[in-house]
C-alpha cells in the first residue's frame, strides 16, 4: 500500500471542528488519512514524503454545481447578442450543445479537469448535456473524469425542448449510467439524475424521471428559478411555483440539489426545508447572466442547505466564494453582512452537501477520511488560527497558488506540474476539436 507523510505544513482540518495545526504532518495510506501529527521533519521506511514546509494544507476544495460541457465555449464570437437569460439559452448554450460529439464530451471535461486540479478542485458535482450524443455521454465525461483522478457525481439534463425522442434518450443515460455506478461501485465516481429546468420539462417526462430516480434510490440535479422566466413559464402553464411543481411530483427530497433559487419566494424556501432539499448559489453566474441575486441569508435564515458552485464560470472556488461575498455586500449595501455565512457555503456546506452523496469521507482532513489534499502556497504575515483564518481565505490564501493537489492519495499535481495528463497534447486536441465545433455551431 502506498504510504505519504506530507510534512511540516499548516494543516487546516475544515469540519465541524475545524482546527489550524501549524508545523504538522499528514499521514496517508492508500486512499485514507490515518494520522494527523506533529511534524516528525523525517519520513519513515516506505514512506514518500511531500514537503509542505511553507504550506497550508486542506482538504480538496468541492464545486456542487459545474458542467463541464461548456468548456469549447471560450472565445467563441459567433452568438447574436442577447438581452435577457432566455436569449443567452437560445443565442449561445442550446445552440452549442446540439452540436457536441461524445469526443467534445470527454475533451471538454478533460481541460476543465486540469483547471480544477490546478485550482485544488478535487470535487465536482456536473451537470450534462449534449442533445446530439445523449447515448454514452456520461460514460465519455466519467472516462475523463477518470483519466484526470478526480472525483465527480454526473448526471445529463433531460429536457423536452429538443423533442420526445431525446428526451427519452436523455432518461434513459442517467438511468444507464446510475446503473453502471451501482453495478461497478467506483469511490470517485456518483449519479444523480439530471433535469434540465422545470420550464423545459413537462408532467409526462418529469413523472417518469420521478420512477427511473426513485427505482435507483437517486436524487435529482436541476436548475430552479434562476431566472424569473422559470416561474412565469410554471405559473401560466401548470399554475404553480416551481418549486411547489416539483414537490408535488416528488423532485425534491434529501439526495436533490437545486441550483440557483434566486427567484423564489418564502413558501417554496418553506418548501426547501420540509424536504430538506440542497441548494447551490453560483454567484458569478449569476452575476454574468444579469438574472438577479438569490436571497441566500434568507434562504440560510430558515435552515436550506446551500452550497456554493461556479456553473462553469471557474473551477476556483476560492475566486468563487471571494465574488460571492462582494455581490452580497453590494446587494445589502452593507460590508460587513454574511463574512462567516457566505465563506461558509464553501469552507463548510459543500463538505455537508457531499457527506449526502460519499458518505463521510469528504471535506475534512481527518483519520479515516478520503486523501483528498491540497497544499497552497502561503507563508501567513499575521496570525493565522481558527479565530483569523476565514480572514486570511478572503484576503490572503484565495491570492495564493496552488502547490500540489492529492486525490484519493494519488498525486496528481505537484510543484505545480501535472503527474499523470499530458496538458499539451490535451489542449492540441482540444483546440482541433473545438475549430470543427465553432464551424459547426
Amino acid at each position: 500500500m502506498k504510504r505519504l507523510r506530507i510534512t511540516g505544513g499548516t494543516v487546516v482540518t475544515l469540519g465541524p471542528d475545524n482546527r489550524v495545526l501549524p508545523g504538522h504532518d499528514v499521514l496517508v495510506e492508500g486512499d485514507r488519512i490515518t494520522a494527523i501529527e506533529p511534524s516528525k521533519q523525517r519520513t519513515s521506511a516506505g514512506e514518500t514524503p511531500i514537503d509542505a514546509r511553507g504550506k497550508v494544507i486542506l482538504p480538496g476544495f468541492i464545486n456542487a454545481h459545474m458542467h463541464f460541457y461548456s468548456t469549447f465555449v471560450r472565445g467563441l464570437g459567433k452568438a447574436a447578442p442577447s438581452k435577457n437569460f432566455v436569449e443567452v439559452l437560445r443565442n449561445l448554450w442550446w445552440r452549442l450543445d446540439r452540436k457536441l460529439s461524445l469526443e467534445d464530451c470527454r475533451y471538454s471535461a478533460l481541460v476543465a479537469g486540469i483547471d480544477a486540479i490546478r485550482h485544488g478542485t478535487t470535487t465536482l458535482i456536473d451537470h450534462h448535456a449534449s442533445p446530439g450524443a445523449v447515448r454514452g455521454s456520461l460514460d465519455a465525461v466519467a472516462s475523463a473524469v477518470g483519466e484526470a483522478g478526480l472525483r465527480a457525481s454526473l448526471c445529463y439534463e433531460v429536457s423536452d425542448r429538443d423533442g420526445a425522442a431525446v428526451a427519452e434518450d436523455g432518461l434513459a443515460e442517467n438511468a444507464a449510467f446510475l446503473d453502471r455506478v451501482a453495478d461497478a461501485p467506483d469511490g470517485r465516481l456518483h449519479g444523480l439524475f439530471g433535469l434540465h429546468a422545470a420550464f423545459t420539462v413537462g408532467d409526462k417526462t418529469l413523472d417518469k424521471a420521478v420512477e427511473l430516480a426513485r427505482s435507483r434510490g437517486a436524487g435529482f440535479h436541476i436548475h430552479v428559478a434562476e431566472d424569473l422566466a422559470d416561474q412565469q413559464h410554471s405559473q401560466e402553464t401548470h399554475g404553480l411555483r416551481v418549486v411547489e411543481r416539483l414537490r408535488r411530483h416528488g423532485v425534491l427530497g434529501p439526495s436533490t440539489i437545486c441550483a440557483h433559487c434566486v427567484h423564489v419566494d418564502g413558501a417554496e424556501m418553506d418548501a426547501l426545508v420540509a424536504t430538506d432539499t440542497m441548494v447551490v448559489h453560483n454567484p458569478q453566474s449569476n452575476m454574468n447572466n444579469a438574472v438577479g441575486v438569490a436571497d441566500l441569508f434568507a434562504l440560510l435564515g430558515k435552515g436550506v442547505l446551500c452550497g456554493l458552485g461556479t456553473d462553469a464560470m471557474t473551477t476556483n472556488m476560492l475566486e468563487e466564494v471571494r465574488s460571492a461575498l462582494w455581490l452580497h455586500h453590494l446587494n445589502c449595501k452593507n460590508p460587513s453582512v454574511g463574512f462567516v455565512e457566505v465563506l461558509s457555503l464553501l469552507l463548510r456546506n459543500n463538505q455537508r452537501i457531499t457527506d449526502r452523496l460519499f458518505p463521510g469521507q469528504l471535506g475534512e482532513l481527518a483519520v479515516g477520511r478520503k486523501a483528498d489534499l491540497v497544499l497552497i502556497d502561503y507563508v501567513p504575515p499575521t496570525e493565522f488560527s481558527g479565530n483569523t483564518f476565514l480572514g486570511h481565505v478572503a484576503f490572503g490564501l484565495s491570492q495564493a497558488a496552488v502547490d500540489t493537489t492529492i486525490v484519493d492519495g494519488e498525486v496528481l499535481m505537484q510543484g505545480k506540474r501535472l503527474l499523470h495528463l499530458d496538458e499539451e497534447r490535451i489542449a492540441a486536441r482540444a483546440r482541433e476539436l473545438s475549430a470543427a465545433l465553432w464551424e459547426r455551431f
